[in-house]
Parts: C-alpha cells; sequence; structure tokens
C-alpha cells in the first residue's frame, strides 16, 4: 500500500514513474482510449479546505479510471467536531478503497495514514501541496523534454506550501531552485535544510538575482485559504514579489510561466506575463487531472 503525504517519502525513481505513467494516461485520454484500471474502487475526498480545480480533476480523474469518488466536506464528518482522526481513519477505512484529503494541518494526513488502513493522498495541507508540484513537474517536461536535471526554476513570493513542495519536488528531479521572498516568510526550516544536503538552493530577498538562469518561474497568491484577513497587510510587504516584464528579462531566453492558480492579475503576476504564457499555465491547470490519476493509480495497486 502507497500513500502519498509529501514528497520528501517519495524517492526520485517513484516521482518518475508516477510522471511517465501520468504521460500515458493523459495520451490514452486524448485518444478516447479507456483505462479503467480502478473499476469497483471508492475514493473518499475530504475537504476542509474547498476547492475547484482539486475536487474537479479528482471526481474526473476516478471516473476516467472506472473508480467511484464521495465527495465528504467538513459538514458530512465527525472529525473535527469531537471524533479524534485515528477513529475517523479506522471507520473511513472499513468502507471506502482509499482517502484524498484537503486540509489544513499536516499530522492530521499523517494521522490518517498512520491509523488507517488504506491509500492516502495529501490534496494540500498548510505544509506541502504534492500533487499540485507533480502537475508542474509534468507540464516542465511536456516543454523543456524529459530530461529536466539542470534546469533551474525560480519561485517568487510567500515561501508557503507551494515554495515546500517544489523545492522537494524539483531537487529530487535534477533541478536547480531558487526562492524570491521578503525575510521573515523563508520555506520552513527542515525542507530547506533537507534541500541544502540534496541540491542547490538559493534563498534571497533579490528577485532579480533569482531569477538569473532560470528556465521556469513559478509563482502563487500573496494571501493563501485561510490568510484573508491578513490581505492587505501582505500586498504591502508582497508588493515587489511579482513576476513582470523584469523577471522574465533576467531569466533565461525561452523561459516558461507557471502558476498553481487561482491567479490575482496585477499582484503576484502581471496580466501581460500570464497571457503571455497562458498556454503553460492552463496545461499546467489540465495536468492536475492526469498527475493525479497516475498518483491514484499508484496508491491503489501498489
Amino acid at each position: 500500500m502507497k500513500h502519498l503525504l509529501k514528497l520528501l517519502d517519495w524517492t526520485p525513481e517513484e516521482i518518475a514513474d508516477t510522471l511517465d505513467l501520468a504521460d500515458k494516461l493523459k495520451a490514452e485520454k486524448k485518444a478516447g482510449i479507456k483505462h479503467h484500471i480502478l473499476e469497483g474502487k471508492t475514493l473518499g475526498m475530504i475537504f476542509q479546505k474547498s476547492s475547484t480545480r482539486t475536487r474537479v480533476s479528482f471526481e474526473v480523474g476516478m471516473h476516467d479510471l472506472g473508480g467511484k469518488p464521495l465527495f465528504l466536506s467538513s459538514k458530512d464528518l465527525q472529525i473535527g467536531r469531537g471524533e479524534p482522526v485515528q477513529d475517523t481513519a479506522r471507520v473511513l477505512s472499513r468502507f471506502l478503497d482509499g482517502i484524498m484529503i484537503r486540509t489544513f494541518e499536516q499530522q492530521e494526513v499523517e494521522d490518517l495514514a498512520k491509523y488507517g488502513s488504506i491509500p492516502i493522498i495529501n490534496g494540500l495541507t498548510d505544509f506541502c501541496h504534492p500533487c499540485q508540484v507533480l502537475a508542474d513537474l509534468q507540464t516542465i517536461r511536456e516543454y523543456k523534454g524529459k530530461d529536466i536535471k539542470g534546469l533551474k526554476l525560480c519561485y517568487i513570493g510567500d515561501g508557503n506550501n507551494m515554495a515546500n513542495s517544489l523545492i522537494v519536488g524539483c531537487i529530487k528531479m535534477g533541478m536547480k531552485v531558487a526562492i524570491a521572498c521578503p525575510k521573515g516568510y523563508e520555506p520552513d526550516e527542515t525542507v530547506v535544510a533537507w534541500a541544502k544536503e540534496n541540491g542547490e538552493l538559493l534563498i534571497t530577498e533579490d528577485i532579480i538575482e533569482a531569477c538569473k538562469g532560470s528556465d521556469v518561474l513559478y509563482t502563487d497568491v500573496w494571501a493563501s485559504m485561510g490568510q484573508e484577513g491578513e490581505a492587505e497587510e501582505r500586498k504591502k510587504i508582497f508588493k515587489d514579489y511579482q513576476i513582470n516584464d523584469a523577471a522574465v528579462e533576467a531569466s533565461n531566453k525561452g523561459v516558461m510561466v507557471l502558476h498553481c492558480l487561482p491567479a490575482h492579475r496585477g499582484e503576484e503576476i502581471t496580466e501581460e506575463v500570464l497571457e503571455a504564457h497562458a498556454a503553460e499555465i492552463f496545461d499546467e491547470a489540465e495536468n492536475r487531472l492526469h498527475a493525479q490519476k497516475a498518483v491514484l493509480v499508484k496508491c491503489f495497486t501498489e
């Protein structure tokens, strides 16, 4: 039984195999070839944080694979209203074949895996977002070729869950990473320590320095879900941390631009840059479907 709790748990070979499978499933879907690999399987989808892309992509993915998705909002569960997560894990393991959870605390995901007896997939926590980064890596390979070793990704903005997962995923695939963020908003210390032991990571307040030599530029919203009350203050802090013409010009020729969406045009990315790179950004969004289908197959069948 395999889980996807965080990319730190997966080997580079496991990540590469999953990306190869995602490419195969995408090609088959485009060709109209059915692949009901998970026929008869049911995925419980727990959403303590709402999401358009995560819900739709996992629901469609399970249908494509011949399985059934079951949406469970925080209102549908006793978890968080008195029932311990270990009891929820044990009960749901009797009904379902796997769980995808999108929540706040990483420990909640880890506990579901510890006490349950079915695969657990992390749809997002405050610590990491592994499914998104697998889609990002799939997109980079589509545009830059399967051998992405040695390429450089520059992330501009808050050192949040996306920054954490990008650092891990890119370094495990042999890429270099630069993070441009304000002081005090760096990525998780444990992730940074791991990265410095296992790859090449630059963290700087200087956006142009971070962009130099970059093959991929990446950003995320300045205020993530749950930080809406801090939005105006964060706009002041992050006002200069934007993917704009200057960032693109400081990067390598042919740099691709990615954004995990939703995008706040005029804040973390300009309207002009987003539209100029809309093809790769919306291919990236589509690849959530294909990468997550590959994760489902790996977790349900291995």
